[in-house]
């Protein structure tokens, strides 16, 4: 075992007690995979807008090649555009075309943003006098039905002899329509089994088919319905994983991509026009990016085009044309995509804002599961499960110390992470469980922080602890590297 980790667990025994809270990184610097990219030379006007990375596929067999997999998660490459995937794989896009949603379920939510229709390089204030970070976007919900009559009108009009293509006008994007469940949408989840294994939204390498639970859009598909202008403002996924896009057509769609790396100089710029970077709506006015020797990939998907976003990329959309969309979140088991998911993770703890992907809850079910053969990802996911394993133990100590009780309740099949009811952060393994309501039995998770700023005592608190140190112990233990050769041994 761990010598650092010895030493925690063995605080107890040395009569040695944290008595202040007890915070340390999941992260260490030292495991970095992070490309090195130089941002501080400048890059001249004409390079500031560099070619996408871009694969065509002529057939079945270069879509399932290990080099389609290598390139699009080359931490260099923010974004890759596959071209002609749904021809190679022969898929049958039709299935999610707007004559088949309303065949298949008419009456199905679709949520709605209403937007201001501009060019996908404009973004102006509401008095239309200079351009803006801001990007006006209210919600709404109508049905399928309703908004495929929307779309087909809105390109009925675009054919009338007489038609001026309009710019300030006021138009619906249809978005985060759940195609989650099974039964409703089977050949629609079907036909896409046909993509190779590391693009689909379930497979043993992808960190989101160990999460135990739906996550709504990430490890299932959702579709949008657009007509031209419609935007999808600028974000990094949740938790910075990587994310699958394919057109439906008939019409384009205008991408937008930047690094990584640049993440934080637009956090910036969000700051300066006073929008939420994690939680706002905002679309980057190029010459502020330019201006700051940020690159923006810029580029058009296609019908059949598939656009991988690799993790942590920057980016916004725009449809040209009539168009669905879908779309799903993956998490290839990879160094760059773990870290770079933690590092959201300490982030959003940071801001107060939710990690839709409990990554401590994730990072002990990859454990337990996965065979991880790449050194860097294993030590990162090492190093995260002893600070875990740090964390709980001092935790229990204080308690145990202050002559808290600590009930232990083992986990059952199929139960979801838990967050806490005040702050939304991930709580694993030691629950603070208060009862809401004592008629309707209704028990609400917290964290410690929450659960004291109730009760100092944590009276009227139950503490229940899902593992004992032991099972986690053993997990870390068992947790090692498998090595070429560690295959033949016997």
């Amino acid at each position: 075992m761990n010598h650092m980790l010895l030493c925690v667990l063995s605080m107890r025994s040395r009569g040695v007690r944290v008595k202040e809270k007890f915070k340390e990184s999941y992260l260490l610097p030292a495991f970095s995979v992070k490309p090195n990219i130089e941002i501080q030379t400048p890059i001249p006007r004409d390079k500031l807008n560099p070619p996408t990375p871009s694969i065509y596929l002529e057939s079945k067999r270069d879509a399932f090649s290990p080099v389609l997999l290598q390139f699009c998660t080359d931490p260099k490459n923010a974004v890759t555009v596959i071209r002609g995937l749904a021809g190679s794989l022969r898929l049958n896009l039709g299935l999610f075309s707007t004559k088949s949603l309303v065949e298949a379920n008419s009456e199905h939510a679709v949520e709605v943003r209403t937007q201001v229709q501009q060019p996908a390089d404009e973004n102006w204030d509401l008095k239309a006098s200079s351009q803006t970070w801001p990007c006006e976007s209210s919600r709404s919900h109508t049905t399928i039905a309703k908004y495929a009559q929307y779309q087909a009108s809105s390109f009925q009009e675009s054919l009338e002899v007489h038609y001026q293509k309009p710019v300030g006008k006021v138009i619906k994007f249809g978005t985060n329509i759940d195609l989650s469940d099974p039964k409703r949408w089977k050949p629609q989840l079907q036909e896409l089994l046909k993509l190779p294994a590391f693009m689909r939204v379930e497979s043993s390498n992808n960190m989101l088919s160990h999460v135990g639970h739906t996550i709504l859009g990430m490890n299932t598909v959702q579709l949008y319905m657009k007509v031209p202008g419609s935007r999808t403002p600028g974000h990094q996924e949740n938790n910075n994983f990587c994310s699958v896009n394919i057109n439906i057509g008939p019409g384009d769609c205008e991408w937008f991509a930047v690094h990584e790396n640049y993440w934080e100089a637009i956090n910036k710029f969000c700051e300066k026009h006073s929008v939420d970077y994690l939680t706002g709506s905002w679309w980057p006015v190029l010459e502020d990016l330019y201006s700051s020797n940020i690159p923006v990939y810029r580029f058009i998907q296609r019908p059949g085009d598939l656009v991988w976003i690799n993790a942590g990329t920057v980016h916004w959309v725009q449809a040209v044309g009539w168009c669905n969309n879908i779309a799903w979140n993956v998490g290839p088991l990879n160094s760059y995509q773990y870290q770079l998911a933690l590092e959201r993770f300490e982030w959003n703890e940071l801001k107060k804002v939710k990690s839709i992907v409990p990554m401590i809850h994730v990072s002990w079910n990859v454990a337990r599961t996965i065979k991880i053969t790449d050194q860097d990802t294993y030590k990162l996911i090492k190093h995260c499960l002893m600070q875990s394993i740090k964390h709980i133990q001092i935790l229990r100590e204080q308690l145990v110390a202050s002559g808290k009780k600590i009930s232990y309740q083992s986990r059952v099949k199929d139960e979801p992470a838990y967050y806490c009811n005040e702050c939304d952060l991930e709580v694993y393994n030691l629950l603070f469980v208060t009862s809401e309501n004592s008629s309707k039995k209704s028990y609400v998770v917290h964290c410690e922080d929450c659960a004291r700023r109730k009760s100092a005592a944590l009276t009227g608190v139950v503490v229940l602890e899902q593992y004992r140190i032991e099972e986690l112990m053993k997990t870390y233990d068992n947790f090692t590297l498998v090595t070429s050769s560690s295959w033949f041994c016997v």
